[in-house]
């Protein structure tokens, strides 16, 4: 195995954002078997420490591809568009306006069906999101777009995990 192949090229999957989480999964408990540092026991220790560092590096790579934000953001760092979401937070003004009404119908919400109302409405914009990324990245391969969006999904998935933090308070 070649250590610094990409992540899809060490599980023998296709650039692709589009990714079946089962075959990930089997793809890396087969390389994790391959690399398994008690298989290398006999090996001494420099073969074991060799073997745990590909045991990382495999570890590794299948965090970041399957988590889908990871995986997009991924992608565009391997088309040469980094997504730079520490110094680049522009973001179009119907985005910014909405997600300015998002916070406010938060702030204001006094019941659970308020907010619940709210993580409907964000788990759709959600799954709209992604749909459109899977088109940017796997149809058309515009990865500064993908990356805008990558951008916008970051803010998305923080403000749900605001909206699942207060879910779960209201719960209690």
């Amino acid at each position: 195995m070649l250590f610094d192949r990409d992540d899809f090229a060490l599980f023998d999957l296709p650039r692709r954002f589009a990714l079946d989480a089962d075959d990930l999964a089997a793809r890396r408990r087969a390389v994790q078997a391959e690399v398994h540092p008690d298989r290398f026991a006999a090996g001494g220790a420099a073969a074991q420490r060799a073997a745990m560092q590909w045991a990382v590096r495999v570890n590794e790579a299948y965090e970041r591809l399957k988590d889908p934000l990871k995986r997009a953001a991924y992608l565009c760092e391997l088309a040469g568009v980094p997504i730079r979401a520490e110094d680049n937070t522009a973001m179009p003004a119907e985005f910014l306006m909405q997600q300015m009404a998002w916070r406010e119908g938060l702030d204001e919400a006094g019941t659970l069906a308020a907010v619940e109302a709210i993580a409907a409405d964000i788990d759709a914009h959600r799954q709209g999101a992604y749909a459109e990324l899977t088109r940017s990245i796997d149809a058309v391969a515009d990865y500064e777009r993908a990356a805008r969006q990558v951008r916008a999904l970051m803010f998305v998935e923080r403000f749900a995990a605001d909206v699942s933090d207060r879910l779960a308070a209201m719960e209690t």
